[in-house]
């Protein structure tokens, strides 16, 4: 059955009870006498006793109830903090509480500033030159500038992930800031591992923002992934090697300059072009596969762009470590389901992750055999349209019909377990038609043989399935079934199931803990408010969305 309400942590209960009093004694007691001077290191107080991550989990508990203040904020700001993030409380944050960071908290490993946009660009430059042990560090959405770039980059070696989203003072050359130290003309950041710069393209001199992208790329050896809508403008000019017409930036090495440092350093593992750490990718076009593959081998998790017409380029690619797989049509038309069997027959059995979005379910048969192949899946997501030839549709399935073979979805058409496989979610478009008979039938079959198989299922969304779900619990739920027994999320929005398969799954042992039954045309309000009463009367720590 579904999760049951269980008692508060005593830490949870603790850390309540703190936020709850702290500011009738402690607070009003600093408020009233201290909270203006900043001459000292550190406050004595209760708050140095606690662990530098409870003080942290009560900083966000605070600000995410609203009850977070600047004396509040001060108390906390401990010596023993190694994380502190401040997004819950971006509006209290100045440059006097970042001069207190900075006094206070010497041993910062990760600092979030995001949001915290009242503070002034040479602000951050103090705070960041006296935090040199951060290894993460969010900026987004702060006044960040060429100057707070250099001093990250002159000062955070350690640094492994830097987030610099929609800072609006930031410009291509502030980057190059970033990577290269002008006055000991030495390169920076080279541990960086994650770099997030979503939000930063210019409107114009786009052609230099992108030579500024392929600058970092090539300049940061331990980069394994950069976000930025730029990336894949900035691996092709790196693909052709045509620098020579790139002016350089006064002060720093040119792109030509930068990319033989880097096939030199490639040279020196055996390798004789240019080759770059990153391990994720998105927005790679069909077109671009063969460049992509040559740059990128050490690549894990990629997203895959394609277009209408079909280019050559698959089997030249190196999947030697690819695990997250994501392919997308974005053309007017999707590509059939039935052409991505040849590019998974051999890579399939490496994947933890395979995501196929606005695919045509042309095979019936299709998914099955695509779920064959790939036995080590932890997540699965398909989002797929019906053929355009749709002569015999789904509405011809009865209801009711214990003789007929369509109904039939305990088919074996699932020749493996899946052991892994933690999240399913499968939406069926009704564009550009209905969905076949034959195709509804083999697809419930598959997707019951599939539950039945995923022993470790947690969440699970089956979305605008144009035929009823009810058979399908029923398969996967009879007795002496042990399927679903971890499931915690599901979502059943916009399809077909009736209340006894809601009750089914209510009686059923599980750790169902979210269940939404949204635009469910077979659940109304009555059944709604009996699932709400059944939820109260049993105990269960159940939320069930209904409209």
């Amino acid at each position: 059955m579904p999760k049951k309400k269980g008692a508060q942590s005593l830490k949870s209960s603790c850390l309540h009870s703190i936020a709850q009093n702290m500011q009738n004694l402690w607070v009003k007691d600093y408020a009233d006498n201290y909270i203006d001077e900043y001459h000292f290191r550190y406050i004595m107080g209760p708050f140095n006793e606690l662990a530098g991550v409870l003080v942290q989990e009560l900083l966000v508990l605070l600000g995410e109830s609203r009850r977070l203040t600047r004396a509040s904020l001060h108390l906390l700001l401990v010596p023993h903090l190694t994380e502190l993030s401040l997004r819950s409380g971006s509006g209290l944050v100045s440059n006097a509480i970042t001069q207190l960071v900075t006094v206070r908290c010497k041993n910062l490993s990760s600092l979030d500033l995001h949001g915290c946009n009242r503070v002034p660009s040479s602000a951050l430059v103090d705070l960041l030159e006296g935090l040199p042990r951060l290894s993460k560090l969010v900026l987004s959405d702060t006044q960040s500038n060429t100057q707070v770039l250099s001093a990250v980059g002159s000062t955070c070696k350690m640094l492994k992930e830097l987030d610099i989203s929609q800072c609006k003072k930031i410009v291509g050359s502030s980057l190059l800031h970033l990577v290269y130290d002008q006055t000991r003309r030495t390169f920076g950041c080279s541990n960086l591992r994650i770099l997030v710069a979503v939000g930063i393209e210019p409107r114009s001199k786009i052609e230099e923002f992108i030579q500024a992208i392929a600058f970092v790329l090539l300049a940061l050896p331990c980069l394994e992934y950069l976000d930025n809508s730029c990336v894949m403008e900035a691996l092709c000019l790196i693909h052709t090697r045509q620098f020579e017409e790139i002016k350089s930036v006064d002060g720093f090495p040119s792109l030509s300059e930068v990319a033989e440092m880097r096939r030199n350093l490639h040279a020196g593992n055996g390798g004789s072009h240019t080759a770059l750490s990153l391990k994720r990718v998105n927005e790679v076009e069909e077109q671009t596969l063969g460049m992509f593959s040559t740059l990128c081998q050490r690549a894990t998790e990629v997203v895959i762009s394609l277009g209408d017409h079909p280019v050559s380029g698959w089997s030249g690619m190196s999947w030697r470590h690819l695990t997250h797989l994501t392919i997308q049509c974005t053309g007017h038309s999707g590509r059939p389901l039935s052409r991505m069997l040849p590019v998974l027959d051999g890579l399939g059995a490496r994947l933890q992750l395979l995501s196929l979005n606005g695919f045509m379910y042309d095979d019936e048969f299709a998914l099955c055999a695509i779920l064959n192949l790939c036995p080590n899946l932890r997540v699965f997501q398909g989002h797929f349209c019906p053929p355009a030839d749709n002569s015999r549709v789904v509405q011809d399935i009865p209801a009711e019909d214990p003789d007929g073979e369509p109904m039939i979805y305990d088919l074996k058409l699932i020749q493996k377990d899946f052991p892994q496989l933690r999240l399913l979610s499968v939406l069926m478009s009704d564009s550009p038609g209905p969905l076949p008979l034959q195709h509804a039938v083999v697809l419930g079959a598959t997707l019951s043989c599939l539950l039945m198989r995923s022993a470790k299922l947690e969440n699970i969304s089956l979305l605008s399935m144009p035929f009823s779900l009810d058979r399908i619990f029923q398969c996967v739920l009879e007795p002496p079934s042990t399927a679903l027994m971890r499931l915690r999320e599901l979502s059943l929005c916009q399809s077909r199931v009736s209340s006894s398969t809601v009750r089914l799954l209510m009686d059923a042992t599980n750790q169902l803990s979210s269940l939404n039954l949204s635009l469910c045309p077979d659940i109304h309000r009555k059944d709604y408010d009996q699932f709400l009463k059944t939820v109260q009367k049993r105990g269960f720590d159940l939320d069930i969305s209904w409209q």
